[in-house]
This record gives structure tokens, C-alpha cells and sequence, in this order.
């Protein structure tokens, strides 16, 4: 069990398949730590780079590749592809993501040791705003497995305005509920109620899924946010980034050559993406908000989970297809939340998260260059999709090997100095991952 094979069988996905939807067309957006070139991935067209923002990207041999190991694992989840054969999954031996036709657009933040600020993340999601359109992309899908602790009010927070932007320019923004366990809050943005929040669930190695529970490192929520619906998340096997942080670290973790097992909200919300791309191939005039409405309503029940924290219920991306299927979605699907403005503290928006040089820490109302951060301005150009122009965000040069500046603490950027421990698989660093999540567990 844990098998893609198994996870997609479990939401439903090859029945999907089955009707010739395999997310052709669909581009999702990875903003994660890069992809390396692996079997099921390098196929024409499957990954189109954007610009690599991570603390690596002057380093012409590191510029887009996955040093970390988490961003390959994902996107196998999303749209990992053995073959030409679209969709089939009746050869046990070839490796099938759950859009299997889908295109991702990586954007590489993290570096080998995850580190990554959330003024980088801000930055990555603008790009994505400003490129959806761009020829061959066709970006309808953001897969966001990143998560702070902070705690500001959505209502102000940049991140959140940051995905509240892109979901009104008619992307579906999934991010990862977080990793902290049942008396858990939300992690920022999954906190703001306009994004789609994936929980995971366990499915205790079954076919069926009248056992399956909440996985117990899946954050609940609080009583003004729950994860929106579940996604499977524990054991998941996919794609092996060799050489990088993740495989060398948890060696258990392989699963042959090609694969490995990884747990966490990250990868649930990857399923989600997947699906939602599903759903855009057979219906591309659905809005962010009647995807997600869609979703919640055809969610399973699962009898044997705790009603809070499991939201809607489980995945079923086939149920959901049924209701799509060649008619658009537009009853009460419009959310009506109180709206972003972006201009609260980056430094709330980081949480207790940061990044450092040399003991040096990044914090304040800084970004990941020093500079004093205007969030006003930013705010405003975010929403005129004018934060980017050209290779320059916010003013500043920063698109491919051109952003060589100093850091904060009057140092050149030099990847291996650097510590974070943002991303929502949760397992490498400090008290955010644990050995559980990489592990060769069924």
C-alpha cells in the first residue's frame, strides 16, 4: 500500500482515466525545491522551468534542479508519467502520477536544506499571477507544499494576499494543511479560508476505506479553520530525486532505484493538485471557486475519522468528474470571505521560521535581500500584476543567475550556509520533520 497506483485507485482517478482525462493541457504550477530530470518526468513538454529563486540559482550546475528531494517527490504525486500511453494503469511496472497528462511549471525556492523566506514565496506565487498565459503554459493549478507557523490574521497577511490574488486570476491555489497534529492551527496561508487546504488521511493499508482516519500528524485546525477535505498522505511512493538532502538522509526510505516513501500534508496536497488538473482538462471553465466547491461536495465521508479536521472527507475525484462532466459548475459555488490586503508584517507572515547566514537570521520587516519591504506597494502591483516586470520583482533583478546580490549580513549568497525548515512535508529539520515521514513503513 502507498503505492500511486493505490492512492489514485483510492480517489478514484482511473476511472477518470478511463474517459481519456488525464489533465492534457492543464499546467500546474510547483512552487517546491526544483524537479531533477528522473524516469516519469522527461517527457516533452512535462516540466517547463521557471525562474529558479532559491538561494542555488548562481550555481550553473545546481540552477533548477532538486538538490532537497522533496519538490521531485511531488511532482511525481501531481503528474508523473512512465510511457506515452495516457493514463493506463493496467502494467503494474510503469509509474502514473494522477494527472499523468498534465504539464508542471517548477519554480525552485528551496535550496539542498530547505531553506526558503517567505518573501521568496511571495515572489514565486506574483511570477505564476504574471506567466499564466504565457504560450504553453496555461497555468490553472498551484501546487503550495510550504507552511509558517505564523499567525497574523489572513485579513492582512501578505502570503495569503499573495494566493488570494492568484485565485481571483482564476487559479486553484492547494496548499497543505500542515504538519503539527490534532491541536494544531492551520500553517499560513492553508489558514486563509479562500485557498483549498488539504488534510491527510491514513488509509492504515487497506483497499477499503472504512478505516481510514485522519493521519495523526495532520493539523486539525481551529474553530474558524479546518482543513477543507483529505487527501491520502501517509507511505506515499513516488519519485527519487538521487543524490539529494532527503535521499541521503533516509536511505530506508527507497524503494528500489526509482522510488521513495515520503508522509505528509505536502503530499496530500499534491493528490489534490493532481485531481483538480483532472477536472480542468473535462471542464476548463470552471472557476477556482466551483472546483473547489465541487470537491467538497463529492468528498467521502470517512465513519471512522474525527469530524473535525477531516473537513468534507476524502478525495473522490471521480464523483467530483461525474458532476462536471460536460456542463459547467455554477450553483452557490461563489465564496464571499473577506478579502486580503496584503499589508500586514512579512516578518508575522514568517512565523518562527527563518532563514540565516552564519547564525545570522533574516527577520523584521525585511526581504530576502534586506530591503525595507513596502507592503503597500507590493500589495498594489501584486493585484495589477505589474510586482513582476521583466526579470525584476518588486524593483529588483532577481529571474535566473542575475540576482547575485548580498545578503542581509553583507555576505554573497551561499547556499550551504543557509537553515530553514519551511516545507510541509515536514521531516528533515529541527522540530518540523521527523524520521516517520521518509520512512520504508508499508
Amino acid at each position: 500500500m502507498g503505492s500511486m497506483r493505490e492512492v489514485a485507485r483510492v480517489v478514484g482517478a482511473p476511472d477518470v482515466w478511463r474517459h481519456g482525462v488525464t489533465g492534457k493541457g492543464v499546467g500546474v504550477a510547483l512552487i517546491d525545491s526544483g524537479v531533477l530530470p528522473v524516469e516519469g518526468l522527461t517527457g516533452q513538454g512535462k516540466v517547463i522551468n521557471g525562474p529558479d529563486l532559491s538561494f542555488e540559482s548562481q550555481a550553473d550546475e545546481l540552477r533548477y534542479l532538486d538538490t532537497f528531494g522533496h519538490g521531485t517527490h511531488m511532482a511525481g504525486i501531481i503528474a508523473g508519467h512512465d510511457g506515452t500511453a495516457g493514463g493506463s494503469d493496467a502494467d503494474d511496472n510503469r509509474f502514473v502520477g494522477m494527472a499523468p497528462g498534465a504539464h508542471l511549471v517548477s519554480l525552485k525556492l528551496a535550496s539542498a536544506d530547505g531553506a526558503t523566506d517567505v518573501s521568496q514565496v511571495i515572489a514565486a506565487v506574483d511570477w505564476v499571477v504574471e506567466h499564466r498565459n504565457d504560450p504553453g503554459l496555461n497555468i490553472r493549478v498551484l501546487n503550495l507544499s510550504y507552511g509558517t507557523d505564523g499567525t497574523q490574521s489572513y485579513l492582512s497577511d501578505p502570503l495569503s494576499h499573495a494566493i488570494e490574488v492568484a485565485w481571483r486570476h482564476g487559479i486553484v491555489v492547494v496548499v497543505s494543511a500542515g504538519n503539527n497534529g490534532a491541536d494544531a492551527a492551520l500553517n499560513n496561508p492553508a489558514l486563509d479560508p479562500y485557498a483549498l487546504a488539504v488534510g491527510g488521511a491514513d488509509l492504515h493499508g487497506t483497499r477499503w476505506t472504512d478505516d481510514d482516519t485522519i493521519a495523526e500528524f495532520s493539523s486539525r485546525g481551529d474553530g474558524s479553520r479546518q482543513p477543507d477535505l483529505l487527501a491520502p498522505s501517509r507511505s506515499i511512493a513516488s519519485l527519487r530525486a538521487t543524490g539529494s538532502y532527503i535521499d541521503d538522509r533516509y536511505p530506508d526510505a527507497r524503494v528500489g532505484d526509482r522510488l521513495m516513501r515520503g508522509s505528509g500534508t505536502s503530499q496530500a496536497a499534491a493528490v489534490v493538485s493532481g485531481a483538480v488538473a483532472l477536472l480542468l482538462e473535462e471542464q476548463p471553465s470552471l472557476t477556482p471557486d466551483q472546483v473547489k466547491r465541487v470537491l467538497i461536495d463529492d468528498a467521502r465521508r470517512l465513519p471512522s475519522a474525527a469530524a473535525f479536521g477531516s473537513g468534507a472527507g476524502l478525495l473522490d475525484v471521480d464523483a467530483a468528474y461525474d458532476t462536471v462532466e460536460g456542463r459547467p459548475r455554477t450553483r452557490g459555488s461563489r465564496q464571499t470571505w473577506a478579502i486580503s490586503t496584503g499589508l500586514g508584517s512579512l516578518e508575522l507572515a514568517r512565523g518562527t521560521q527563518h532563514v540565516s547566514d552564519d547564525g545570522v537570521e533574516l527577520t523584521g520587516e525585511r526581504d530576502v535581500f534586506g530591503r525595507a519591504w513596502d507592503a503597500a506597494t507590493w500589495a498594489r502591483n501584486a493585484e495589477a500584476e505589474t510586482a513582476w516586470v521583466g526579470g525584476w520583482w518588486n524593483g529588483l533583478e532577481l529571474s535566473g543567475s542575475d540576482w547575485s546580490g548580498s545578503s542581509w549580513a553583507g555576505k554573497t549568497w551561499a547556499g550551504k550556509t543557509w537553515a530553514g525548515d519551511h516545507w510541509v512535508g515536514k521531516t528533515w529539520a529541527g522540530n518540523t520533520w521527523t524520521g516517520k515521514t521518509w520512512a520504508s513503513s508499508p
